[in-house]
């Protein structure tokens, strides 16, 4: 049985969304299961996950993953604004 599920997060301040999209957008392109795909875009000031998966185990596993991922760097955002410092820029993380 395949399944999907479309989450759209947000809105999200531009830099917030510029920080999340490309913190994820490596974890996933470079998929670790052939159970499930992700797909990740930005609308507006949306960022939206679409995922499908052979089975409701892959989905929610894959599912969990990436909301785990997006809170998380959420929250350091957050952490970094409450003390005034800013995120590296985009340019500052290292290639994969």
């Amino acid at each position: 049985m395949k399944t999907r599920a479309t989450i759209r997060i947000g809105p999200l301040s531009q830099k917030h969304l510029s920080a999340i999209y490309g913190a994820l957008e490596p974890e996933v392109k470079k998929q670790t299961t052939s159970r499930s795909n992700t797909h990740l875009t930005a609308e507006g000031r949306f960022l939206v996950l679409e995922t499908s998966a052979g089975d409701t185990a892959a989905l929610r596993a894959t599912l969990n993953a990436c909301l785990r991922w997006i809170n998380a760097m959420t929250n350091t955002l957050m952490v970094l604004e409450r003390n005034g410092q800013q995120p590296l820029p985009k340019t500052a993380y290292p290639m994969a």
